[in-house]
């Protein structure tokens, strides 16, 4: 192991992986450890279901009602991706969609007053829904025809709002927009996590709401895709990307050292041996004297042999409970999948629920979450530290991913990756490069 890399990477979470695979496609020499021996990190798909009873210190196992242990996949940290959202345009664009297959998330849900509705998005289902009452449609279905019609170039469109001046607040005023169509417009189209968005400029909004319209009027029934057989297969699938491009990965490898010289890292020992390089990207646990703790994410895994009442009886759906419903600052989240994800056993569901903590007692906190899912037959309860870095890797050339948020979609890592991306490179991520690399070598492998 005594060579020199261009790049170290250090954990296999979804984070590390990809940018373990976009660097090889770039044509770095790139070496991939974990001390685990499994792939995924802290956001792992855990089988079968005896490791989770373990893994969350349950006595006992699980009982026979629970089926085979091995149908079971479960995602520790679930999310659903955006069908037109970032991480989908990566897996095209790297081609990794060719070792997964996904599945539309069969509805998109928010919450109101103790009851969930589904998320009106398009003219039609705005004017059908039952969340608002007749003048409220109207009024709501006039926002999104101008959103939709809005261009940042085009003052004809405009109708005198300015993409860099006008607040969020100030548009909702425009169109005299209750406070439940608010929350549900911020929340649950625009997905914001906190009501911070009210008083920036409007046209981040605009752009969150196109992206949620055009998801979904790719597949119809939601904007979400969720893969077959969990998230633990998205890290794999670059991971593969990676090896494709002569990177190297070592699973069960025990991180000895970082060897910092200078303010500037120069290599990883492990198991007596130095490999050199000169970049490392790593997860926070691997250096946490150079990241701080920013909060904490209560996350409960349920397991049910039901789907969730008022859904239709969809075999998967996100439930949004915006902040104001339930006096917090942060929303909560529920996601929920099933058997026909080859995550869980024939006739039994997995919803997640999660949210920021905000008091000493995390689990009240998300009780209108679980009082949606009852009867539930197991909960899996965990509370995790989240960490964000106080090294940029200017000098250190150290790049330390943040924790996995609350969110129940992964446009927030793909954030993240791109902002790990341009510190690393002094560039822009472009998917359009990453595209043309991509294309050159299976190009070349198919003409051969």
């Amino acid at each position: 192991m005594n060579e020199e890399y261009d790049v170290i990477v250090l954990g296999t979470g979804l984070t590390e992986c990809i940018l373990s695979g976009i660097m090889s496609v770039k044509g770095k020499k790139v070496l991939h450890m974990d001390r685990n021996s499994y792939y995924g990190g802290e956001s792992a798909s855990i089988t079968p279901l005896e490791d989770l009873y373990k893994r969350f210190s349950l006595p006992g196992s699980p009982p026979d009602s629970m089926g085979k242990g091995r149908d079971w996949n479960v995602d520790l940290i679930p999310k659903f991706l955006m069908a037109n959202g970032q991480l989908v345009r990566m897996l095209l664009i790297t081609q990794v969609t060719r070792y997964l297959d996904f599945k539309v998330i069969e509805g998109s849900f928010v919450y109101k007053k103790g009851s969930i509705y589904k998320v009106p998005s398009t003219e039609t289902e705005a004017l059908a829904s039952s969340l608002m009452g007749l003048f409220e449609k109207r009024r709501f279905r006039k926002f999104l025809v101008f959103v939709a019609n809005y261009d940042e170039n085009d003052p004809k469109t405009m109708e005198g709002v300015d993409p860099k001046k006008t607040t969020m607040r100030d548009v909702y005023k425009k169109f005299d927009l209750g406070q439940d169509v608010v929350d549900f417009t911020g929340h649950a189209l625009a997905l914001y996590r906190t009501d911070d968005y009210l008083d920036l400029p409007c046209i981040d909004t605009f752009h969150r709401i196109k992206l949620y319209s055009e998801s979904l009027a790719r597949y119809g029934k939601s904007p979400y895709l969720y893969p077959l057989y969990g998230l633990g297969e998205l890290p794999q699938g670059f991971a593969r990307l990676s090896a494709i491009y002569g990177g190297t990965y070592m699973l069960n490898k025990p991180i000895e050292e970082i060897i910092i010289e200078n303010g500037k890292v120069v290599g990883v020992k492990s198991e007596g041996e130095i490999a050199r390089c000169k970049q490392l990207i790593c997860d926070p646990s691997y250096l946490m004297e150079r990241a701080k703790k920013v909060g904490q994410v209560i996350r409960v895994i349920c397991v049910m042999n039901h789907p969730i009442k008022s859904t239709s009886d969809a075999n998967s759906c996100q439930i949004i409970i915006p902040q104001n419903q339930v006096n917090r600052k942060h929303d909560i989240y529920v996601c929920m999948i099933s058997y026909a994800h080859n995550v869980a056993a024939q006739g039994k569901y997995v919803a997640i629920v999660s949210t920021a903590v905000e008091t000493n007692d995390p689990e009240k906190e998300i009780k209108p979450a679980l009082d949606l899912l009852e009867p539930i037959e197991q909960k899996f309860v965990s509370i995790s530290d989240l960490h964000e870095p106080t090294d940029m890797g200017a000098e250190s050339q150290v790049f330390i991913s943040r924790t996995y948020d609350a969110t129940t979609h992964f446009e927030t890592t793909c954030d993240d990756i791109k902002d790990i991306y341009r510190r690393m490179t002094g560039t822009d991520f472009d998917f359009a490069e990453m595209e043309r690399k991509q294309n050159d070598i299976f190009g070349d492998a198919a003409d051969q």
